[in-house]
């Protein structure tokens, strides 16, 4: 199944500092591009989610109706994809995915709520493992770090880091006031090193 993985980031900081930025940017300003389109911020692939316990047969149909909304989400139809995550959803509720999934098309919407309600599910269902734990980390971490709540939006990327996001992992360092702090002072001192003060001559 592509990687249903739509993005956010504040823009509070005026300029993008690296092409995962130029990227998140692209994914809100172009909303009809293809899911799973932004280069470099999937970086969980080696994960898996556990689906041992659910039933084959369901299993089976749950994840065809997921291909099936991610299909009809990429060719613009947010409804069609919204119906589909939700019959997901109501054979087996206890799976993280297709909250993940529709999360994404809610926040297409513009239903943030929505959105964050879904993630917050899918977190809780996954136990915060796995490849949709994951990645509904890292959704919930950049919708917080849009309305500016930067310290819930560390501790997610923090864990969605632990299991080896590495877009995560960036932001995570981004949103640390010590590292800001000490990258300040860092680049401070290199700026004196490269422009010593020459003392005048009497």
């Amino acid at each position: 199944m592509p990687s249903f993985f739509l993005s956010l980031v504040s823009l509070h900081t005026g300029k993008m500092a690296s092409v995962h930025d130029r990227a998140v940017l692209q994914a809100i300003f172009n909303p009809t591009t293809p899911f799973g389109d932004i280069p470099g911020l999937n970086q969980e692939e080696e994960l898996i989610d556990d689906d041992s316990g659910f039933d084959t047969e369901l299993l089976k149909q749950v994840k065809e109706l997921e291909m099936r909304g991610v299909s009809a989400a990429e060719a613009g139809d947010l409804q069609a994809a919204l119906q589909l995550f939700s019959q997901a959803i109501q054979i087996l509720p206890q799976r993280a995915s297709a909250y993940n999934n529709r999360a994404q098309a809610l926040r297409l919407q513009g239903n943030t709520a929505g959105a964050l309600q879904d993630l917050n599910e899918a977190i809780s269902l996954s136990g915060g493992c796995g490849r949709t734990g994951c990645q509904a980390l890292v959704q919930r971490g950049l919708l917080r770090r849009l309305v500016c709540q930067n310290d819930e939006a560390r501790a997610d990327f923090e864990k969605a880091a632990a299991l080896g996001n590495e877009f995560a992992r960036q932001q995570a360092v981004v949103l640390n006031p010590y590292a800001a702090l000490c990258n300040r002072m860092l680049s401070e001192v290199i700026n004196k090193l490269r422009n010593p003060e020459v003392p005048e001559m009497e």
